[in-house]
């Protein structure tokens, strides 16, 4: 598995997408409405920043940043059998939040594992 991307909840990612374009020296290569939320991502070298923002009161990312604010939501690792990647997991005793694998962001499928069982971090796993 490798990096595939860091989550960030934020109130503004056209804003937040703007900074780190130029802090960074990348750019935007995805843009999209998914689940609830503006979602932008920025390629860095084969990993990317992936930008929540919530476009309602409601939701995941919503919930996130009333308890939260701003900041990393989570770690996402590519790949190419997240099936294997879950039942892995669980043989390890991680509980996971998606029994199986759902549509995620840019068509990928996608599942998360619980953050008191990795270390206070909110792990994705990601099949392209």
């Amino acid at each position: 598995m490798r990096l595939d991307h860091a989550g960030i909840a934020t109130d503004d990612a056209a804003e937040l997408a703007a900074l780190y374009a130029d802090l960074l020296d990348c750019e935007i290569v995805h843009e999209e409405e998914f689940d609830g939320m503006a979602v932008v991502f920025l390629e860095l070298g084969g990993s990317y920043l992936e930008l929540l923002e919530p476009l309602g009161d409601e939701g995941t990312i919503a919930g996130y940043l009333d308890r939260n604010g701003p900041g990393i939501h989570h770690l996402a690792f590519a790949t190419d059998d997240i099936e294997g990647a879950l039942d892995r997991a669980r043989d390890l005793g991680i509980e996971s939040i998606d029994d199986e694998p759902r549509p995620g962001a840019w068509g990928h499928e996608v599942a998360f594992l619980h953050p008191r069982d990795t270390g206070g971090v909110l792990v994705e796993f990601v099949e392209h």
